[in-house]
């Protein structure tokens, strides 16, 4: 798809959004539905597996319930600075579908509380570029809003442009996405840093920032690093545990909705649910890469024919490198 200002978008719905259509788009495509009444085909089965999420672990929820508090916190701004919020965690444990569903569930919100105006946009989703600078970082907001931008435009105008835009639209929640590439220990990322500081200032929504490691990245080290750890609040988002009975619980828990969902037409329910101690071993709690091997186990069960996930299957598939290079006693632990 291209956008009134000729720029390619993309047509991937669950794929990180970078322009408002493409929000829109993510906001108003449901979750891949369970199957109604009558057969699905093989092709639609595979369809659905690709596409197969995971909306709900206890990282969400607590995000969820911390931001609410802090967005009433920040309806009655009094001045001082606005309070945000990080998401922090190593990599493939579902910080940007965090973010994205978070997005998602308070536009469909507001949606219901206000209708659909054509000018209202309640939320802003960015990812920050590789090696950013302010101009850019703005200049990606500005293509998110589909804004027209001249070479001759310099930092200053786009960002009064920018704030202007959003404050018309209404927006209350801004989303940045993997601000670990922030190097704040550069003159590059200092003022990109200081830039994030300054929109905060001018748009009356609260910021949420997510990214991997944010506690040990240069983002909260130093003067400004101090700054932004004296407005924000930190969620970690680890990989889940095994240990203890809660956490077995809601480990096997997030297993036994991924199990309700499969739809193959071999599958048995409770069968995916009975290797949850297994899928922790292989994944070690990490949400990403466990969406991965069951939607690839699910996918590969269509394709060969036997249309059921076994343990047999599992272990014949590969993960991302970070899980099958984790010892699995240190999963364990």
């Amino acid at each position: 798809m291209v956008t009134a200002a000729g720029r390619e978008t993309n047509d991937d719905p669950y794929a990180s959004p970078s322009t408002w259509r493409e929000w829109m788009r993510f906001v108003d495509t449901d979750p891949p539905c369970l199957p109604g009444t009558g057969p699905w085909s093989a092709e639609d089965r595979l369809d659905y597996h690709s596409r197969f999420v995971i909306l709900s672990t206890p990282t969400m929820t607590k995000v969820s319930l911390t931001l609410r508090r802090l967005m009433i916190l920040n309806r009655r701004h009094n001045g001082t600075a606005r309070r945000g919020l990080l998401i922090s965690g190593p990599p493939t444990t579902g910080k940007t579908t965090t973010l994205q569903q978070l997005g998602r569930s308070f536009h469909l919100a507001d949606r219901a509380r206000r209708g659909a105006p054509d000018n209202h946009m309640p939320v802003v989703f960015l990812s920050v570029p590789p090696a950013a600078t302010a101009k850019m970082l703005v200049s990606e907001l500005a293509r998110f809003l589909d804004l027209p931008l001249t070479a001759s435009m310099n930092q200053a105008h786009i960002t009064d442009i920018v704030c202007a835009t959003l404050n018309e639209l209404g927006t209350r929640l801004v989303l940045i996405d993997d601000v670990h590439l922030l190097n704040t220990r550069t003159r590059n990322g200092a003022e990109t840093s200081d830039q994030m500081k300054h929109l905060s200032e001018r748009i009356p929504a609260t910021f949420v920032y997510a990214g991997v490691a944010l506690d040990s990245s240069p983002l909260l080290t130093g003067v400004r690093g101090a700054q932004i750890a004296g407005r924000f609040k930190t969620v970690r988002n680890p990989p889940l545990g095994h240990g203890s009975p809660a956490q077995r619980a809601s480990w096997e828990g997030l297993i036994q909705g991924m199990d309700e969902a499969l739809r193959l037409d071999a599958h048995r329910t409770g069968a995916l649910a009975r290797h949850a101690p297994y899928l922790h071993l292989r994944t070690g709690g990490r949400i990403g890469s466990l969406s991965a091997l069951v939607r690839e186990a699910a996918i590969a069960a269509i394709l060969d024919g036997s249309e059921k996930i076994t343990k047999a299957l599992l272990d014949d598939i590969e993960l991302d490198e970070l899980a099958e290079h984790t010892p699995r006693h240190a999963r364990r632990r």
